[in-house]
């Protein structure tokens, strides 16, 4: 059975511990071209979308459900929004817990609502992302 509205409310397990490093940081900024002075030095914070860096591998759970039928190669991504409570420091270790939220369906194309809340390991939220995803399903000939 692919995915479904009844597997809106799903959560899957928290992905392994991360742990934000000064040079992760420094390189994520980099990336985006942002020489903001909070992104170096010893002591970074993270710049806001590196929170996708975690939520990406809370992504593998869902792409890993045999159940969902979901495919990557057939998946855009439409939309994201973060929720704060407060910034990614260096030396935070945490974690991604992904919660399927919302899902239509308009014939072949498959819209899915997915948050990935980032907490540290001691349960501390440090903000959810929330992901709209476009799941073309193959039709069948």
């Amino acid at each position: 059975m692919p995915i479904s509205e009844s597997h809106v409310g799903r959560v899957y397990p928290a992905t392994e511990p991360y742990v934000v490093s000064a040079a992760k940081v420094h390189e994520f900024a980099a990336a985006l071209q942002d020489d903001s002075p909070a992104y170096t030095g010893s002591d970074p914070i993270a710049p806001p979308t590196f929170a996708m860096v975690i939520g990406a591998a809370a992504w593998g759970a869902l792409f890993s459900d045999p159940e969902l039928g979901l495919e990557l190669r057939r998946t855009v991504h439409g939309e994201q929004r973060f929720d704060w409570d407060r910034p990614l420091r260096t030396g935070d270790a945490v974690t991604g817990t992904l919660s399927i939220t919302k899902f239509r369906a308009r014939g072949a194309t498959e819209m899915i609502t997915i948050a990935v809340e980032v907490a540290t390991t001691e349960g501390e939220r440090i903000c959810t992302a929330t992901s709209t995803l476009i799941h073309n399903r193959e039709v069948a000939a």
